[in-house]
């Protein structure tokens, strides 16, 4: 069977998805993703972003003769992607193979780790025996260092930089602190940025620690196995936290207004 999966969203929704997205492994594999997560793929035989193949235009303009073509080529196709479109969802609810639409979140009400509810969403389509924690392979051998990523995706998640600083001050009497920072982040003065997400994983399997806010570089963290302190304050961990063998959550209150 040659099945194409389309999953977009940010790093640690992507990352969640991970579990999921392996189950529904077939003799033959494509994932349509967005850019920067697509290194993350180990296990699929090909990748494009979704941004490449003109899926986009699906329900705004007319089909692209090209993408029908390729997408009429899969036997099964599972996606994310365009759940909440309906002129999306009427212009390929028309092809063959039809289309498995899925949520892309969790509802809001939802006590379900995000991880588990991805994962249930595909069970009835390709049963397997997962944990649901993501794993991405790094060849690395471990060194003394910690890592810090003061940064998130929203400024309401992130836990105030003077008290990373605080952190840091005391941490650094046992082994050195390497700070942490995206290539969308604020300035931060010697932070080690690396665009590459496969890359930048493999450089955060080599640390000791690693602590940050609910970001998708802490969870990139958490799947290469690292220890990790995920600081959450105003997200649900017991939805939303990363998920590894040595990770622990820490809850902080944000500040009233």
């Amino acid at each position: 069977m040659r099945r194409l999966v389309i999953r977009p969203g940010a790093i640690g929704d992507f990352i969640l998805s991970l579990p999921a997205i392996g189950c529904l492994k077939t003799d033959t594999l494509e994932v349509w993703a967005s850019s920067p997560v697509l290194p993350l793929v180990r296990f699929a035989d090909r990748v494009r972003s979704i941004a490449s193949t003109g899926l986009d235009l699906l329900g705004v303009t007319g089909p692209p003769p090209r993408l029908i073509e390729e997408l009429g080529a899969f036997d099964s196709i599972v996606s994310w992607y365009g759940a909440n479109r309906t002129e999306f969802r009427d212009a390929i609810g028309r092809l063959r193979p039809p289309v498995t639409f899925l949520a892309a979140l969790p509802p809001a009400d939802s006590t379900m780790h995000a991880a588990d509810f991805y994962l249930e969403q595909v069970r009835a389509l390709s049963p397997c025996e997962s944990d649901g924690i993501p794993r991405i392979p790094c060849p690395s051998s471990p060194e003394n260092f910690a890592v810090i990523h003061p940064f998130s995706g929203s400024p309401k998640k992130n836990w105030p930089l003077v008290r990373f600083q605080e952190l840091a001050a005391k941490l650094e009497r046992r082994m050195p602190v390497r700070w942490c920072a995206g290539p969308d982040d604020p300035p931060l003065e010697n932070a080690v940025r690396i665009d590459d997400l496969y890359e930048l994983a493999c450089w955060l399997a080599k640390a000791r620690l690693y602590i940050g806010n609910d970001s998708g570089i802490t969870h990139l963290a958490a799947a290469v196995g690292t220890p990790v302190l995920a600081l959450f304050g105003p997200t649900n961990p017991d939805v939303w936290a990363p998920r590894g063998p040595h990770v622990r959550v820490a809850r902080w209150r944000p500040p009233s207004r």
